[in-house]
């Protein structure tokens, strides 16, 4: 057990002023016990991000006298907490941005339990629907000119390759630019920190450090100190969507499936026809040390989806400012393309994300077995499994409910044609070899294995 503050009362912010007794009186209600839980965790996960760690169920038992209680009241609604986190005080006082993170999981997730319950919407209503959460937190700025730079890599990632990802902020942050990442440590952290030197040598104190995540995984990738605008989106598929819709030019550094996930969501939704046509500023980038990484994987890339998908994206090797330049040059593309569109500039409409990348996915043995990892596949169809693939994978590293099920009936079983099995190993075992699976991960056991068909 780590030490805790045994009793402490949140004043209101004004964001709560309006926040009826009936919505409170959900997460009382005896029947939505699932509700308070999945909100004890996410409060939990934002109050221990001074804690690096990637293991949920590791971090619930060492708070598992953790409660938190919404009380309403006139003049807003005060949170009382028992047995917090220490690390999220200082002099007895709760951290002021825990405090704002706070508020942001009671906003997002009372939100999605009040207006989408039991919804599991596809095609344009799960647009619809992240439209909704991210308007009802603050995201969207109508008025706001496009400089929104989506930053992607691994929470397992060594010195070099933060540093690196700190200098691609810092060139960021001095071109005016905000930040958008998954929130976490490592290559979600390293941008948002270098940013925020580069913006206040410019004297800019307003500027976005968004963070984006989902309740399963935010306990194993808590948000970093650096975060100011927290959003929970209620599955991966929706928290995938999210990014793309608010991003105005994509940056991938190292990292591991979670990484690939994303890049695979991302190419399997540009290779889209209606999308041919839409210009879309990504980079891979890394220091001289990941040169290698980006090999492999866009060695990958092009077994499974071929050159089309390799065409989408530029690599760019331990060179900040011109990836800083390039992002900026590719945004101005982006704000000119979306005015001739008559397209927003704070949300994307007009790209289109296929329904297969829209649908939940929930991982089990029998949903990751059915996967059609076939390379005679068409490429879209491919793209949407391997995501699924790597979601699964994700799960079965950091996920408390998907760990216990592996522990309960084995690994996961992926069924892959020969062509694809063969690209897929030597990804996941560079991966492992490399140690982008977990923190800490040496003799990580795989949650997973491939099978020929």
């Amino acid at each position: 057990m780590l030490p805790t503050v045994s009793q402490y009362r949140v004043e209101p912010t004004n964001s709560f002023r309006e926040l009826s007794r009936a919505e409170v009186a959900r997460l009382l209600d005896a029947s939505s016990e699932d509700l308070y839980e999945l909100y004890r965790r996410c409060s939990l996960a934002v109050m221990s991000g001074g804690i690096e760690h990637d293991d949920a169920a590791h971090l619930l038992s060492l708070y598992r006298d953790f409660r938190i209680t919404v009380c309403p009241e006139h003049r807003g609604v005060e949170l009382q907490l028992a047995h917090a986190p220490a690390c999220a005080f200082v002099d007895g006082e709760l951290i002021r941005g825990v405090r704002d993170l706070l508020y942001a999981v009671l906003r997002d997730i009372l939100f999605v339990d009040v207006q989408f319950k039991d919804a599991r919407p596809v095609g344009r209503p799960a647009t619809e629907m992240v439209f909704a959460i991210l308007r009802n937190a603050g995201v969207l700025r109508p008025n706001h000119e496009p400089n929104m730079v989506v930053c992607w890599g691994g929470h397992s990632i060594g010195r070099t390759e933060y540093d690196y990802t700190k200098e691609v902020g810092y060139a960021f942050g001095l071109r005016g630019l905000d930040v958008c990442t998954g929130c976490g440590p490592g290559a979600m952290k390293g941008p948002m920190k270098g940013a925020q030197v580069g913006h206040t040598k410019q004297r800019q104190y307003t500027m976005r450090y968004l963070g984006v995540t989902e309740p399963g995984i935010i306990a194993a990738e808590a948000p970093n100190p650096i975060v100011n605008e927290l959003v929970i989106m209620p599955d991966i598929e929706k928290r995938l969507e999210a990014f793309v819709r608010v991003g105005h030019a994509f940056v991938v550094f190292p990292g591991g499936v979670g990484t690939a996930e994303e890049v695979l969501y991302l190419l399997g939704i540009l290779c889209a026809e209606q999308n041919e046509s839409t210009p879309f500023p990504l980079i891979f980038t890394g220091p001289e040390l990941a040169r290698t990484y980006f090999e492999q994987l866009d060695l990958f890339i092009g077994r499974v989806l071929g050159p089309t998908a390799q065409d989408r994206y530029e690599i760019i090797i331990d060179d900040p400012e011109t990836v800083a330049q390039t992002v900026k040059d590719g945004i101005a593309t982006i704000k000119g393309f979306r005015t001739t569109q008559n397209d927003a500039w704070h949300f994307n409409w007009s790209l289109h994300i296929p329904e297969a990348f829209q649908q939940p996915f929930y991982p089990s043995h029998e949903s990751m077995s059915a996967l059609d990892l076939n390379s005679n596949a068409a490429n879209g169809s491919l793209a949407a499994d391997l995501r699924r693939a790597f979601s699964g994978i994700v799960a079965g590293n950091i996920k408390p409910d998907t760990i216990a099920l592996i522990e309960k009936h084995g690994p996961f079983a992926l069924n892959a044609n020969a062509s694809v099995m063969t690209a897929l190993d030597a990804l996941l075992r560079a991966f492992a070899d490399q140690g982008r699976m977990k923190l800490g991960d040496a003799g990580y056991e795989p949650c997973y294995e491939l099978r020929s068909v």
